[in-house]
């Protein structure tokens, strides 16, 4: 098989692992959601996620102030609003009014959790060392919420220029316990 050279610009398109989410975060008063898909696992116990988001985003100012946030995760049938959120700025926006989504109190973070999401992550930050030179925080989930009600949810998955993949079939194999 003949393989292509393919562009470095596009290689994030290939590797990007984890499902899109809709992060809240809230200072002064004012909540806002951005949509991000630059995120990683990086622990187990306690959990630990790392994320990319840009300096030029108004949700970098606030987490940087308040060290706090919730990923909230959507499924497919959010598809449209996650695409909608992601394209216009809650600086001049309220996000949760203007795409009819629902906030409520997180328990232990002052954002809000977006109730028609399948999963809800309250988050701190752990790990500022690499925010000024790549804009990586490391989040730490303080408290995890999960919608019973929504089975076998499928998630999102970008890869990049509007171009997204939702979960599919699930398949068991043999594993190895620890």
């Amino acid at each position: 098989m003949a393989k292509k050279n393919f562009p470095l610009s596009k290689v994030y398109r290939l590797l990007e692992p984890g499902p899109v989410v809709l992060v809240t975060t809230a200072r002064k008063d004012k909540a806002n959601i951005m949509t991000l898909s630059w995120l990683t696992m990086m622990e187990f116990e306690p959990p630990l996620v790392g994320c990319v988001i840009s300096g030029r985003n108004f949700s970098f100012e606030a987490l940087q102030k308040t060290g706090e946030c919730v990923l909230n995760i959507p499924t497919e049938q959010l598809a449209k609003q996650v695409v909608k959120v992601g394209n216009c700025t809650g600086r001049k926006v309220d996000k949760f009014s203007r795409f009819k989504l629902t906030p409520s109190p997180a328990s232990i973070v002052a954002a809000p959790l977006i109730d028609e999401c399948y999963a809800n992550l309250e988050c701190k930050v752990v790990d500022r060392r690499m925010v000024n030179k790549y804009n990586f925080f490391v989040l730490e989930v303080v408290k995890a919420w999960i919608d019973p009600a929504q089975k076998d949810p499928r998630t999102l998955h970008h890869q990049g220029k509007g171009v997204f993949v939702v979960d599919g079939d699930r398949i068991r194999l043999p594993s190895k316990k620890p």
